[in-house]
C-alpha cells in the first residue's frame, strides 16, 4: 500500500529571506501565467496546448532568460500551468464553462533538486541564491519531521511553499511516501475508516484536518473586482452597458464555478492522497447565522464546494458526509481534553483555556468536524444489532497531518 505522510511546518524567516522568497514567488507566478497564456485558446479546447514536454521545450529557454529562477523552479511553474489548463480542457469537453487559469497566490513547488532538508531547517533555492530558514518546531521529540522526513523508511517526494497573507507567514507542506505492502493501517493493524474533516470560513475558504489551507484572498479580490465593474456599468445606464453587464455576469459566474471546481478537485485529491474513506463537512443549513461576516459569494462558494465534492469524491471511492457544526469552533480538538468554551477562540487563533493548546482556529475546527463524524459513526456501529454486546472492533480515525511542526496523527474515534 502506498502510504503518504504530510508535514506542514511554519518557517522562521529573516527580513532578507522573506524578501528573497517574495521575489522568487513573483517570478514563479510570472512563469506560470506566461505558460497559461501560451497554452490557452478561447476558441476551442482542441487548440489548447496540454503536452508538458512540448510546452516546456517551447517556453523553457525564454523563461530562463526572462527570470532569475533556477531551472527546476521554471520547470515546476510550467508544469503547474499545464496541469491547470489540462483540467480546464477536461471540463470544457463536458460542456462546462471555463476560462483561462490565472495564478496569484504565492505558492511554489520544490523537489529534491531545489530543496534540501536538515534537522531543524530547510535550504531553498531563490532568485537571490539559497536561503535556509529554520523550522518552528515543538520542544517535544520526536517531531513528525524526525519520524517521517528523516526516516529511511520514508521517501521525500515534494514540497509546496505557501505564503499566508493573513498571518504574514511562510509554510512548507512536505510530502513523504512509504510503501507498506501489508495493506493494513500502521496504527491499528486492522482495516479501518479514515476521515478528512473540512472547516469552511471567510479568510480560508476551506481548511482540512491534514493542515491544508485553501485561502480566500484571490477569490475575494476577484469578486470585488467584478462587483466594481458591475457598478461602473450600472452607472452608465445605456443599452450597450446593459448588454455588457449581462456578458460580465456570465463571465463572473463561469470564473467562480471554475475557481471552486479547482478547490474541490484539490480537496478530493487530499483525501485520496491520505487514504481517507470519508470527507466530513459541517452542515450548511444555518451557515449564514453562524458566519454573519460572510458575504453572499462566500455562502455561494460553501454550498457549491460541498456540491462539487459530493459528486467528485464518490468517483474516487470516497464518501461525503455532513455533521452538526455546533461548538466545533469552541471545542479543543485534543483528544485528551475536549474542553469547550467561547473564550477558547480569538479571531483566527484558538487557545484552550483549560489545557493551553494553541493552533489556528479553522484548523482546530476541521479536526473537530472530522472527530464528530468519527464518534458518530463509532457510536452507530457499536450500538448496531450486528455488534452484539457492543464490543465489536471499531476504528474510525480523523486523518491529520502537522501544523506549525505539531504532530496530528490519525485520531481514533471514541
Amino acid at each position: 500500500m502506498d502510504v503518504r505522510r504530510t508535514a506542514v511546518v511554519k518557517l522562521a524567516v529573516s527580513d532578507e529571506q522573506r524578501d528573497a522568497l517574495h521575489r522568487t514567488a513573483e517570478q514563479y507566478l510570472y512563469c506560470a501565467n506566461r505558460t497559461a497564456d501560451y497554452c490557452w485558446s478561447d476558441t476551442s479546447y482542441t487548440e489548447c496546448k496540454t503536452n508538458k514536454r512540448e510546452v516546456r521545450d517551447a517556453l523553457y529557454s525564454e523563461l530562463r532568460e526572462e527570470t532569475d529562477l533556477q531551472a527546476q523552479l521554471v520547470q515546476a511553474a510550467i508544469k503547474r500551468a499545464v496541469e491547470a489548463v489540462k483540467a480546464c480542457v477536461e471540463r470544457w469537453k463536458k460542456g462546462q464553462r471555463v476560462s483561462q487559469p490565472t495564478f496569484t497566490a504565492e505558492t511554489m513547488d520544490y523537489d529534491t533538486r531545489n530543496a534540501t532538508f536538515y534537522r531543524n531547517k530547510v535550504s531553498l533555492a531563490t532568485v537571490e541564491g539559497r536561503v535556509e530558514p529554520s523550522f518552528v518546531l515543538p520542544a517535544d521529540s520526536p517531531t513528525p519531521y524526525e519520524r517521517y522526513v528523516l526516516s529511511e523508511n520514508y521517501e521525500f517526494r515534494e514540497s509546496t511553499l505557501r505564503y499566508d497573507t493573513a498571518t504574514d507567514e511562510f509554510y512548507l507542506n512536505i510530502s513523504m511516501r512509504r510503501t507498506d505492502g501489508d495493506g493494513v493501517s500502521e496504527d491499528t493493524g486492522h482495516s479501518d475508516q479514515t476521515v478528512l474533516g473540512i472547516d469552511l470560513g471567510v479568510n480560508s475558504l476551506a481548511v482540512s484536518s491534514t493542515g491544508t489551507f485553501w485561502q480566500g484572498d484571490d477569490y475575494d479580490h476577484w469578486c470585488r473586482e467584478f462587483e466594481k465593474r458591475r457598478g461602473e456599468m450600472q452607472r452608465r445606464g445605456t443599452q450597450a452597458a446593459h448588454k455588457a453587464l449581462l456578458r460580465l455576469g456570465k463571465r463572473e459566474e463561469a470564473w467562480r464555478k471554475q475557481y471552486i471546481h479547482t478547490i474541490a478537485n484539490e480537496l478530493v485529491s487530499e483525501a485520496v492522497e491520505h487514504d481517507c474513506d470519508v470527507i466530513a463537512f459541517e452542515d450548511l443549513s444555518d451557515i449564514r447565522e453562524r458566519l454573519p461576516q460572510a458575504e453572499w459569494h462566500h455562502v455561494w462558494a460553501f454550498r457549491r464546494l460541498f456540491e462539487y465534492v459530493s459528486y467528485k469524491a464518490p468517483k474516487q471511492s470516497v464518501s461525503v458526509e455532513q455533521v452538526e457544526p455546533s461548538h466545533t469552533s469552541q471545542r479543543c480538538s485534543r483528544t485528551d481534553c475536549g474542553f469547550t468554551h467561547e473564550n477558547n477562540r480569538h479571531g483566527e487563533q484558538f487557545e484552550c483555556q483549560k489545557c493551553g493548546y494553541e493552533v489556528n482556529a479553522d484548523y482546530n475546527g476541521a479536526k473537530n468536524i472530522g472527530l464528530r463524524h468519527a464518534r458518530k459513526r463509532t457510536h452507530r456501529l457499536r450500538s448496531s444489532p450486528k455488534s452484539g454486546s457492543g464490543d465489536a472492533q471499531v476504528d474510525v480515525r480523523v486523518n491529520g497531518g502537522t501544523l506549525n511542526g505539531e504532530s496530528h496523527q490519525p485520531i481514533a474515534g471514541d
